[in-house]
């Protein structure tokens, strides 16, 4: 599933695509979204992986597969900083009730990088077996949290919003199956907001960053040092990486 070797720049850009898919993926499963055939069987060592396919027989699962189109189109171009994906209430738009985020960085040349939080500088770019444990690393835990989420309610929607660096994005830019979005950034949350840092993969060439936002009641018993507490209710889509500064735009 995920590449043992990344020597060039393509081969990092079909590992992005292919974490980006199987964590959109693993959410949309978890979080029972979608009917089970929805989704083919990988495995990743001994986890069993649902990734989602074209199945025309459920619009809903069919219309995620031509949003992660859309970001794979904006990754290639190396415009997208950020996707944004959340599931508000119907009845309250303005309320969200989970909130995922994939951070991407683009790297001009093969710099010394750190693999997830475990501080290993890697003098020659990044070790390729550093890559794939980084990956497996960031699925496994996405997987542990999903567990110990409580149920959604039945009223949610799911939305995919992409951030863009303005400074390399064209204006008139607009990826296969998003449009324009001038709703306000800023997202309501129902109840009390904790982020959780689920991991990071760097493989010299790029950087991507999965960052949740949930109301702490929905919690069970995940590891407590992914939890970073939030100051308010409200939640900006800057909230979660507020060391980052790149000027983005938004488009839904």
């Amino acid at each position: 599933l995920f590449s043992s070797k990344i020597a060039m720049k393509q081969q990092s850009v079909v590992l992005l695509k292919r974490l980006l898919a199987t964590s959109v993926s693993c959410i949309t499963y978890m979080r029972g979204l979608f009917p089970e055939g929805s989704y083919g069987t990988h495995y990743l060592d001994d986890l069993c992986l649902k990734i989602l396919r074209e199945d025309k027989s459920c619009l809903g699962s069919l219309q995620i597969v031509k949003w992660l189109q859309g970001c794979f189109d904006a990754l290639e171009r190396q415009y997208v900083s950020r996707t944004v994906s959340s599931l508000p209430l119907l009845l309250h738009l303005q309320t969200v009730t989970e909130l995922y985020q994939f951070r991407f960085k683009y790297k001009k040349e093969v710099p010394q990088m750190d693999i997830s939080s475990n501080q290993m500088n890697v003098v020659n770019g990044v070790g390729s077996s550093d890559v794939k444990e980084a990956s497996r690393h960031l699925i496994r835990k996405l997987y542990l949290i999903m567990q110990n989420l409580s149920p959604l309610p039945n009223d949610i929607t799911l939305t995919m919003k992409l951030l863009y660096y303005n400074d390399v994005t064209p204006k008139d830019y607009q990826p296969p199956g998003f449009k324009d979005d001038d709703s306000p950034c800023d997202l309501i949350f129902g109840g009390n907001p904790v982020g959780l840092k689920v991991g990071s993969v760097s493989t010299g060439f790029h950087l991507m960053k999965v960052r949740m936002t949930t109301d702490k009641k929905r919690m069970g018993t995940a590891e407590s040092n992914l939890i970073q507490k939030n100051g308010s209710t409200e939640i900006s889509y800057q909230g979660l990486d507020c060391d980052e500064e790149e000027e983005e735009g938004t488009k839904v």
